[in-house]
C-alpha cells in the first residue's frame, strides 16, 4: 500500500495472482484473498445467473404476448427527441483535483461530454489536442459530497472501530472551503473542490445530474433483457429475506451485479481484512479504501463475463423459445390463469387482510407525501419552460431577425440539460419526507424516488422543448416579418403547454403508482413470507412441462399479491386526480391521436439550428470541430477576478500536511488589481499580464494564430478586457473575428486592465447598446456584436520582447513537470513528485 505509515500483517499466499489497483499492484500479501473470493464472486454469479435465466423466459412471454394483445397506455401528446445531445458537452472547466498518489492537489481541465461521463484532463490544450485524458469516471452509485465533515463520517462507519483520535490529522484536509467529493460504498472515491461558492454549486449540480443520468442506466427499450434482469436482482434478493430493490438499481447491468456481489463480499471482508491493518487510523482508513476498490475493480470484471457469456446463450435461445410461444400461446395464457387461480384462492385471503390492516389506511398519507414535492417540481418545469420561451419572444421583439432567433433556439434545445437551470425543479423533490412511513415499510432511503421523479421531468422537459422547436421550425417558411414570427412564437408556446400539462399528469401518475407498489410490495412480501412462500412449492405440478420456462410459480404468486393492493393504489390516485389539487388531470380524459401531423413532423431529421441557418456550407475539420463543440452551461464568471487556478494551472503544492501551505499560495495569486504577475502557460511557455481582468473561458472558442496564447482562456486565441462590474458577462459565440461584449455600464468601477493580444489576432470590444427595454438575458446566452456606446478600451498589444518565451513541452508530452524560471528559454526540469503519465484510469 502506498501509505507509508500504514502495513498490512502477512497472510499466506494462496495463488499467483494478485489485487489490483488503477494498474498498479496493490499487495502482493494480499493475494492469498484473490482465490477466495474468486470463488465465492463466481458463487453468487452463479445463483443469479441461474435467476436469469428463468427470468429471461418470462420477460420474452411477456413481451410477445403484449405484442400480440397490445393493451397501450394513453398516447403520449408532445414529441420525444431520439438523440438528445449528440456531439454536444454538458459542462467542461477547471478544478483542482486530489492526487492520491503523490499527494498532491493538482489543477485540471474537466469536461462533461452528452454521455454525463467525468472525464479530467492535463488542461485545455490537452483537451483541444484530443491527447489522452487523465481520468475517466462513470459516477453510478456515487453520492456527491460538499464537505469534509460528511466524508468523514462515512468513512469512519465503514470501518468500524477504526476512527482518528481528537487532534489528529483526519484522512482528507481541503485546500479551500469549498470541495467537491464523490463517495462511494466499495469503488474509490474522488476529491475536487473549487475557489468559490458559486462555483461550488454549479459544479455540484452538473455532478448531480451526472450521477442521477449515470444511475439509470439501465435502458428501458429492452423489453426482455432489462425486466429479465430487475426481476432476477428481486427474486435472488428475496431468495435471501432482502425485500426492495430499487435502491439496487444505479448503474447499468454489469455495476448492478457487482453491487449484488460486493453487498454479500464486503461483510466478510471487513472482518477478515480489518484486524489485519496496522498503523495510524486514517492510514488504515486509506488503506481499506483502497483494499475495497481493488476487490471491486476483481469482482467487475469477473461479473462482466460471467454476465455477457450468460446473456449470450440466452439470445442463443431466444429463436426457438420465441417460436414456441408464437406457437402455443392461447395453452401458456390458459395454463399460466389456472395456476393463478389456485394461488389466489390459497394466498388472497390472507393478503387482503394484511392489506386492510398494514396497508390501506397508509396509503393516502403515501401519496400525499409523494404529490405535493413531484407536482411542485413539474410546475416548475412548466414555468422554467414558460420564462425561456417569453423571453427569447421578447428580446427577439427587440433585436429582430432569424439570427437572434438561431441563437436562442440553439441554447433553448438544450435547456433540459442545463443542471443549474434544471436545479430549480429538481430542488422541488428534497422536500420529499417519508419519516415515519419510511420506518413502517421498512423503505432503506428516499433518495431512489427523488432521482426518479427527477429523471421523469428532464424528459417531460426535453419532450416540450423538442415539440416546440419542431412545430416552430415548420412555421419558419410561412412567416412574413419580426411580427408574424413573435405571434406564432407565442401561439405555439400555448399550445405545447397544454399538451405537457397531459403528459405531465400521465406520467406523474404512472410514477406515483410505480412509487407505492416500490414501497408496498415488498413489505407484504415480507409479511407474507412466514405463511405463504412455504407452500408455493406444491403450485410446481400445475405447469405442464412444455410451458415451464414461461411461467414460474414465484412470479405468479407476485402478481396475485399485487393485485390485492393494486385496487387501493389506483382508487388512491383517480381520488387525487378528481380533487385537482396538483392538477392531474382524470383517467377518463384520454387524447388518442389528437395531432397525427405532429407526430409525423417528429419522425423526421433532428433540427440543427446553426447549421441549418449559419451560412456556413463548408465542413470544419475534425479538430475545430472538437473545439468549437458547443457547451450547454458556460463556464462561471467570477466578479471578484481570475481564479487562481487560471492564473496558474501548475502544480498547487504539497507536503505531507501542506494545506496551509497551499492556503497562502493562493492568497497571493488572489492579491490587489493591477499587480503584474508572471504565468506559466499550460504549454509550459511563460507569459506577463496585468490581473484584475475578469475573463470567462468560452466554450468552444477558436485557439489564436499567435505563438503565445493567454492563460485566463486555456488555449484560447479570443482574450478581451472588461470593466469590473457585478453584472456576469454573456457568453460569446465562438469564431473568427469574435468580438468580446463588455458590461454595459458608461464608467466602470476601477480601471480597466489591460489584456496581452497575440499578434494578428482580431479583437473587438462592443458594450451592446438596446434603446428598447428587453427581457433579462441568462448569463449564458450569447450576446450580439454591437456598436459601442463609448470608446472602448483598447487591449494593449506585447512587444516582441515581451513574447520570446519559448514554447517547452507540457508533463503530458514529456511525462514530467515542466518549470519555466522568469522569461527565459531552459530546458524542462523535473519538478519533485509527479503523476504518473501511464495510461488512463478507468472507473467503471
Amino acid at each position: 500500500m502506498r501509505g507509508a505509515g500504514c502495513r498490512l500483517e502477512q497472510g499466506a499466499c494462496g495463488s499467483g495472482c494478485c489485487l489490483w489497483d488503477g494498474g498498479d499492484v496493490l499487495h502482493p500479501c494480499l493475494t492469498w484473498l484473490c482465490s477466495p473470493l474468486a470463488e465465492k464472486t463466481g458463487k453468487v454469479l452463479g445463483e443469479f445467473c441461474q435467476c436469469y435465466k428463468e427470468q429471461y423466459g418470462v420477460a420474452l412471454f411477456n413481451s410477445v404476448r403484449y405484442e400480440i394483445e397490445g393493451n397501450g397506455g394513453p398516447q403520449a401528446q408532445l414529441l420525444h427527441r431520439k438523440v438528445p445531445l449528440e456531439d454536444h458537452v454538458i459542462y467542461s472547466g477547471n478544478l483542482f483535483q486530489y492526487i492520491e498518489e503523490n499527494k498532491k492537489w493538482r489543477n485540471r481541465f474537466c469536461v462533461v461530454p452528452h454521455n454525463y461521463g467525468l472525464v479530467l484532463y492535463e488542461n485545455k490544450l490537452a483537451y483541444e489536442r484530443d491527447l489522452p485524458p487523465r481520468l475517466q469516471v462513470n459516477s453510478a452509485g456515487y453520492k456527491i459530497l460538499t464537505s469534509v465533515d460528511q466524508y468523514l463520517e462515512l468513512v469512519n462507519s465503514s470501518l468500524p472501530g477504526v476512527t482518528p483520535k481528537s487532534g489528529h490529522s483526519p484522512i482528507l484536509k481541503c485546500p479551500t472551503d469549498f470541495p467537491l467529493i464523490l463517495w462511494h460504498p466499495y469503488s474509490r472515491h474522488y476529491y475536487f473542490c473549487v475557489m468559490t461558492g458559486k462555483e461550488q454549486e454549479k459544479w455540484r449540480a452538473v455532478f448531480q445530474d451526472c450521477v442521477r443520468h449515470c444511475n439509470n442506466g439501465i435502458s428501458e427499450d429492452s423489453k426482455v433483457e432489462a425486466p429479465a434482469f430487475t426481476d432476477a436482482v428481486r427474486m435472488y434478493r428475496q431468495a435471501k429475506e432482502q425485500y426492495g430493490t430499487w435502491d439496487m438499481l444505479c448503474g447499468n447491468e454489469t455495476q448492478v451485479l457487482s453491487n449484488l456481489v460486493m453487498e454479500e463480499l464486503l461483510p466478510e471482508l471487513r472482518t477478515t481484512i480489518g484486524p489485519r491493518l496496522k498503523g495510524k487510523a486514517q492510514e488504515r482508513q486509506r488503506t481499506w479504501i483502497q483494499i475495497s476498490d481493488a476487490v471491486y475493480r476483481m469482482v467487475y470484471e469477473q461479473t462482466k463475463a460471467q454476465y455477457d457469456a450468460v446473456m449470450a446463450k440466452c439470445e442463443q435461445e431466444r429463436p426457438q423459445m420465441e417460436s414456441t410461444i408464437r406457437t402455443d400461446m392461447d395453452q401458456i395464457i390458459t395454463s399460466k390463469e389456472h395456476l393463478a387461480s389456485k394461488i389466489r384462492a390459497f394466498v388472497l385471503p390472507k393478503a387482503e387482510i394484511c392489506v386492510r390492516n398494514h396497508v390501506q389506511p397508509y396509503i393516502s398519507s403515501i401519496l400525499e407525501a409523494l404529490m405535493t414535492p413531484t407536482s411542485q417540481g413539474f410546475a416548475e418545469v412548466r414555468e422554467v419552460f414558460f420564462k425561456e420561451v417569453t423571453d427569447m419572444n421578447m428580446n427577439i421583439v427587440n433585436e429582430g431577425g432569424l439570427e437572434k432567433l438561431v441563437e436562442y433556439m440553439e441554447k433553448l434545445s438544450h435547456l433540459a440539460f442545463h443542471p443549474v437551470k434544471m436545479q430549480s425543479c429538481y430542488e422541488k423533490m428534497d422536500q420529499l419526507k417519508l419519516e415515519g412511513l419510511q420506518q413502517r415499510f421498512d423503505v432503506s432511503s428516499t433518495s431512489v424516488f427523488k432521482q426518479r421523479a427527477q429523471i421523469h421531468m428532464r424528459q417531460q422537459m426535453d419532450d416540450a422543448v423538442y415539440t416546440f422547436e419542431t412545430l416552430l421550425h415548420q412555421e419558419l417558411g410561412k412567416l412574413q416579418g419580426k411580427d408574424d414570427l413573435c405571434k406564432s412564437i407565442q401561439r405555439i408556446l400555448e399550445r405545447v403547454l397544454k399538451k405537457y400539462d397531459y403528459d405531465s399528469s400521465t406520467v406523474r401518475k404512472k410514477f406515483f403508482r410505480e412509487a407505492l407498489l416500490q414501497i408496498t410490495i415488498p413489505f407484504l412480501l415480507k409479511k407474507l413470507a412466514p405463511t405463504c412462500k412455504g407452500e408455493l412449492a406444491k403450485f410446481q405440478e400445475l405447469i405442464f412441462e412444455d410451458f415451464a420456462s414461461f411461467i414460474l410459480v414465484e412470479n405468479t404468486y407476485e402478481e396475485v399479491v399485487l393485485q390485492s393492493v393494486m385496487k387501493d393504489i389506483m382508487q388512491a390516485v383517480k381520488e387525487a386526480a378528481v380533487q385537482r389539487k396538483h392538477n392531474l388531470y382524470r383517467d377518463s380524459m384520454v387524447m388518442h391521436n389528437s395531432d397525427p401531423n405532429l407526430h409525423l413532423l417528429g419522425e423526421g431529421i433532428p433540427i440543427d439550428w446553426g447549421e441549418e441557418y449559419s451560412g456556413q456550407p463548408e465542413a470544419e475539420p475534425e479538430a475545430d470541430k472538437r473545439r468549437r463543440a458547443k457547451q450547454v452551461v458556460s463556464v462561471i464568471q467570477d466578479d471578484e477576478g481570475v481564479l487562481p487556478y487560471e492564473l496558474n494551472p501548475g502544480v498547487l503544492p504539497s507536503s505531507s500536511d501542506g494545506v496551509e501551505e497551499i492556503r497562502e499560495v493562493l492568497a497571493k495569486e488572489s492579491l490587489g488589481d493591477g499587480v503584474k504577475a508572471e504565468e506559466r502557460l499550460t504549454n509550459g511557455t511563460d507569459a506577463t499580464r496585468e490581473r484584475g481582468a475578469t475573463e470567462e473561458v468560452v466554450a468552444g472558442s477558436v485557439p489564436g494564430d499567435g505563438p503565445c496564447q493567454g492563460p485566463a482562456s486555456e488555449g484560447d486565441g479570443v482574450h478581451g478586457a472588461a470593466a469590473a462590474s457585478p453584472v456576469p458577462a454573456a457568453e460569446v459565440p465562438s469564431g473568427p473575428g469574435v468580438t468580446r461584449a463588455a458590461p454595459a455600464s458608461p464608467m466602470p468601477a476601477s480601471p480597466v486592465p489591460r489584456a496581452d493580444v497575440p499578434l494578428g489576432a482580431s479583437v473587438h470590444h462592443a458594450a451592446p447598446a438596446s434603446p428598447k427595454p428587453r427581457a433579462d438575458v441568462p448569463s449564458e446566452a450569447k450576446v450580439p456584436c454591437a456598436t459601442p456606446a463609448s470608446p472602448a478600451p483598447r487591449a494593449e498589444t506585447p512587444s516582441p520582447s515581451a513574447r520570446t518565451a519559448c514554447h517547452q513541452p507540457s508533463d503530458k508530452e514529456t511525462g514530467e513537470e515542466v518549470a519555466p524560471t522568469g522569461g527565459e528559454c531552459s530546458p524542462p526540469q523535473p519538478v519533485g513528485t509527479t503523476e504518473s503519465g501511464e495510461g488512463v484510469q478507468t472507473e467503471f
